[in-house]
């Protein structure tokens, strides 16, 4: 049981995780030529190409030289209020600042695991946004997401990264406060409330739908079940009274806050699916969607398309002269489907009981064409790396493209990205809402990146990734139930320092405060929905460093390290303290665990937390008082 001073300290928990926000939700360009249907458009003159992944994109470099500046001041405001014991980080940051490649590098990924990675991963960079209210007193995180470099997203998280980014990279307090995002209360099968008979408003949805996808079908787009499951999500994460039809992933790269660089660049995963391959982690080929491009640094495509124009017929990296240009197929929605395309079962779940029957003569006409067993898979019709490097690539020969789930090859956490050398990444705050075990992670998405980059078939093309423990170790050594560090020691990798992250229960569980429910779970009600993203907010900041008074030195620790190896600073003795203290030390137990259940860390007590925190800041301090 903690304290009252624990539990006073939690105010600041409470008065963050409780912000309204500081703006309305304003999406991005909903710039798409036809709505949900791709659109033949005149070409540009410098008609687009595929490129070779032997490098960062134009597009990326010249960005990354604007976010290094917007970065360094970031980081400035980051450590003044977040101090490393008595070193003078930001006198250190000026004294460096000269050359950007001194300054820290910092990536952000957050795991797949449906709503609950969602909420999880939300509660995490609602922690570290300087935006949310009193983030950035002495001691607490909000500023890492304004000093990150990368935020990358996969299923689950990816419907956080991109509805935040899609809705102009909104907060996550506007996000809960709107009407129109975010009500998980209403199931994704029964679509928006819009005030009228729910049945009646349900049909209205589904032939919404139905209208949608038939309109690209009709347009000569081979289309799947992940295009029905995209724009359902649409209702979800962008708007819920047109589910966003015009909004693509390519429109992030229009707004000009992106273009001034003030906020990291979005990186969504998804998995490629060879005809009849089965996935495993070796040999899966990992695709990236970013404001540019889609494509894979791995030797299977080592290349990129320019997203935009996705849906164009390429051939050997080009667009034939008598060929058209295409717009508008990457939909966000679709995008965001396809990186979480193993929800397609639902349809499949649904397709005697809940559907209409047009709907469900469509999902029929589907899965008569690709089998029930690639019922996951989104079809790129056509395959922008058709005849592309045909001598090296499997891709090369096929007329079109099956992308699935990006955690279909165990690799639940999008670190993918993250760990490509030219990107140079320092140090991945890796939040992991897997449920590998009772709903909770166990480490297994690092197992399977760390296993890959060992491969020795060249799939990883030159990646580094920490040393890591078997998922028992993991278990057995407590490091789901800390913070833990990895490749702290930099002498025997180059690859980036992880701060793992895992889900856990912080404050107390009950079943209408749970926040391990079900990775399917279809509807979440609104207490449920804010008592995770609490729950993922306490995890970050290990309430509001109520268990480690030093966490937040601990953090800054972590952000400078690779940067001091390469200045040769002395490292501040808080620094050492910190890395014997979270630093994984090699030591393995690879005994099966006990049954793996943890208890919440701020024990029954903070039940009485949870009314305040749906109220307001006022009654959250009101609650605390009482219980002092």
């Amino acid at each position: 049981m903690k304290t009252s001073t624990t539990v006073v300290a939690l105010a600041g928990l409470l008065s963050g995780a409780a912000s309204t926000g500081v703006s309305p939700v304003q999406r991005s360009f909903p710039n798409a030529p036809d709505g949900y249907t791709p659109a033949n458009v005149t070409c540009p003159s410098n008609r687009p190409e595929i490129r070779l992944a032997t490098e960062l994109s134009p597009n990326e470099t010249s960005w990354l030289r604007t976010r290094r500046n917007v970065t360094r001041d970031a980081l400035r405001d980051f450590f003044g209020h977040v101090s490393v014991g008595n070193f003078d980080t930001v006198g250190y940051l000026d004294r460096i600042g000269s050359n950007s490649s001194n300054l820290p590098n910092i990536g952000i990924a957050v795991s797949g695991g449906g709503w609950r990675a969602l909420m999880n991963g939300a509660g995490a960079l609602k922690a570290f946004d300087s935006r949310t209210d009193n983030s950035t007193a002495e001691g607490q995180l909000g500023g890492l997401l304004q000093s990150a470099t990368y935020l990358s997203g996969l299923s689950g998280g990816g419907w956080l990264v991109g509805s935040i980014y899609i809705n102009n990279f909104t907060t996550i307090s506007s996000l809960q406060s709107n009407d129109n995002v975010w009500q998980f209360q209403n199931s994704i099968f029964e679509g928006p409330d819009e005030g009228g008979i729910q049945i009646l408003d349900t049909a209205g949805y589904y032939r919404d739908l139905y209208d949608s996808v038939q309109g690209k079908n009709d347009a000569g787009f081979e289309t799947s079940l992940t295009d029905y499951w995209g724009r359902a999500l649409s209702y979800q994460l962008i708007d819920a009274v047109r589910g966003g039809p015009s909004y693509t992933w390519s429109s992030i790269a229009l707004g000009q806050n992106f273009q001034n660089a003030e906020m990291p660049l979005p990186i969504l995963v998804a998995d490629g699916r060879f005809p009849g391959e089965l996935l495993i982690p070796d040999n899966t080929t990992v695709y990236e969607f970013n404001p540019w491009e889609f494509g894979s640094f791995d030797p299977t495509v080592f290349g990129f398309a320019p997203i935009e124009f996705l849906g164009s017929r390429f051939v050997n990296g080009s667009i034939p002269d008598n060929g058209t240009c295409v717009r508008g197929f990457d939909n966000a929605g679709f995008v965001m489907g396809t990186s979480s395309s193993l929800f397609n079962q639902f349809f499949l779940q649904l397709n005697s009981t809940g559907l209409p029957d047009f709907l469900t003569n469509v999902i029929g006409d589907i899965l008569a064409d690709i089998g029930e067993a690639d019922n996951d898979i989104a079809v790129y019709d056509p395959n922008p790396f058709y005849q592309w490097l045909p001598e090296f690539t499997p891709y090369a020969h096929e007329q079109l493209l099956d992308v699935v789930d990006g955690g279909e090859d165990g690799q639940n956490l999008p670190l993918h990205p993250l760990i490509q050398p030219n990107r140079h990444v320092d140090v991945i705050f890796a939040v992991d809402s897997s449920a590998d075990i009772n709903g909770w992670a166990n480490g297994t998405s690092l197992v399977a990146t760390y296993e890959r980059s060992l491969n020795s078939t060249g799939i990883g093309n030159g990646t580094e990734f920490p040393a890591v423990p078997d998922v028992n170790t993991f278990i057995n050594l407590n490091l789901t139930q800390r913070p833990t560090f990895f490749g702290c020691n930099s002498s025997n990798t180059s690859a980036p320092l992880v701060v793992y992250l895992a889900s856990r229960p912080f404050v107390y569980q009950t079943e209408d405060t749970i926040s391990n429910f079900s990775t399917f779970q279809l509807s979440t009600e609104i207490d449920q929905r804010d008592n995770t993203i609490l729950n993922g907010y306490a995890v970050a900041t290990m309430g509001n460093s109520t268990e480690d008074s030093n966490w937040s030195a601990c953090v800054g620790c972590a952000i400078l390290s690779r940067s001091f190896d390469r200045t040769n600073e002395t490292v501040p003795d808080i620094c050492t303290q910190c890395f014997n203290r979270y630093c994984w030390d090699g030591t393995i137990n690879s005994t099966t665990p006990a049954d793996y259940n943890p208890v919440s860390v701020m024990g029954s007590d903070s039940s009485r937390v949870f009314p305040a925190v749906l109220s307001s800041v006022v009654a959250a301090s009101i609650a605390i008082i009482t219980m002092v």
